[in-house]
């Protein structure tokens, strides 16, 4: 009589014979090491994640992480360079940067120009402005200056109610003047230029009407070649003072013996000057060595004597002489001629500027040259300056660094000079 299975077999056939079943409370060796290695992975990734949480902390709540994030954002609007300003419906200034304030736009909770409150007046009434706004210079303790000012309602929705204005100013006043600064250029260009090419054109005809004369040929031959190289000296110079400008890269500074300098710039004058019955004397401290480029320190002096004797009448006398005096060599142009007006002294170094226009077709310049004596100068570390007076004459002086074994600096002189602005005039 066979007995109720209870499901656990009392023994299992191997391939040897009978093998005794395991009983329910035995679990053989190679379970309880698979088991035991999953229980480790898992205390493992439990382990693991919970540095994970210690290390990078709780997750921070929304409103807790507010704060940092509105600081961080007022801390960015402080460094910001465009002047930002926050106005409230009654005008009140809600927020203004260091720039702003810098600017002298805002007194308190106040905003002291007025164009700036109708630009804000008129972005809380309609859409997001841009404009231009003038400030004066008894305002921004300097010149005026021109601010472009780009003006944002901060409320939100579709018809919502008048709310503050965000008002960003950003200083344009370097970018308009370089476009006035171009557009003369392009506009004296021009005029320089077809000063000479509508002559050549009038001569070119006066010959042709002129066939049968071979005396009137030849003056306006003359005439012809007289324009030719009037031509030619503009073209030569705009290159030049493009090139000076940073259109090339500056040739490496080399030591240069300013007595050389000066004998060049001399001889390539002195028929110019004899022409005028004017004599050019040479002096100074010799054996200054300085460090530039000879050609272009060659064409600045140059430049300057040729000025001077554009400037001279009579038989007066130019002086060119150089001197050490701290660490720099001063290379002095001084003549006896009409001298230039109080009001045109800082203009004398712009392109195409002449103090007297009326007498550019007599001095036969082109307006240029003592713009490329101011690059030259500023290209060697150096600078120009200018002394004059009305009736007297007038004395340009270049300074350019002196090499490290220069002779010893005089003692400094005084007078009052007006020194060229190296960045005035330029594109």
């Amino acid at each position: 009589m066979n007995t109720p299975s209870s499901g656990v077999p009392d023994q299992v056939f191997g391939p040897v014979g009978p093998v005794p079943a395991p009983s329910i409370g035995t679990v053989s060796p190679l379970v309880a090491l698979v088991v035991g290695l999953v229980l480790g992975g898992a205390v493992a990734v439990t382990v693991v994640l919970g540095t994970r949480r210690d290390f990078g902390g709780p997750r921070p709540d929304p409103q807790v992480r507010a704060l940092p994030e509105a600081a961080m954002a007022r801390r960015l609007v402080d460094q910001m360079d465009p002047a930002v300003v926050l106005v409230d419906v009654d005008d009140a200034v809600l927020l203004a940067n260091p720039a702003a304030r810098a600017l002298g736009i805002v007194r308190g909770t106040r905003l002291l120009v007025p164009e700036l409150l109708d630009v804000a007046h008129a972005v809380r009434s309609g859409t997001p402005r841009r404009t231009e706004v003038r400030l004066p210079g008894s305002l921004v303790g300097a010149g005026p200056r021109m601010m472009s000012v780009h003006g944002v309602r901060l409320d939100s929705g579709t018809a919502p109610p008048p709310g503050p204005v965000g008002l960003v100013l950003q200083d344009i006043t370097e970018a308009r003047r370089t476009e006035a600064v171009r557009r003369d250029f392009v506009a004296n260009v021009g005029h320089e230029l077809k000063t000479p090419v509508g002559a050549l054109a009038l001569l070119a005809e006066a010959i042709e009407g002129a066939a049968d004369d071979p005396e009137a040929v030849q003056r306006f031959a003359a005439r012809i070649a007289h324009e030719a190289d009037r031509l030619a000296h503009l073209v030569r110079e705009l290159i030049d003072l493009s090139r000076l400008q940073g259109g090339e890269p500056l040739p490496e500074l080399v030591p240069v013996a300013v007595d050389g300098v000066l004998a060049e710039a001399v001889d390539r004058t002195r028929t110019a000057a004899r022409a005028k019955n004017l004599d050019i004397a040479v002096g100074g401290q010799p054996g200054l060595v300085v460090r530039g480029v000879e050609s272009q320190l060659a064409t600045a002096v140059t430049n300057l004597l040729a000025n001077a004797v554009a400037y001279s009448s009579g038989e007066s006398r130019i002086a060119v002489a150089a001197r050490a005096r701290s660490g720099f060599a001063e290379i002095t142009v001084t003549d006896s001629g009409i001298g230039i007006p109080r009001q045109d002294r800082q203009r004398v170094f712009e392109r195409f500027y002449r103090v007297d226009q009326s007498r550019a077709s007599s001095t036969g310049g082109t307006g240029l040259g003592l713009a490329i004596v101011k690059h030259v100068a500023s290209n060697h570390g150096g600078a120009v300056t200018v002394w004059s007076e009305e009736g007297v004459g007038s004395t340009f002086t270049l300074r350019i660094p002196l090499v490290a074994d220069a002779p010893a600096p005089d003692a400094p002189s005084s007078g009052d000079a007006v020194a060229a602005d190296p960045g005035k005039g330029t594109a």
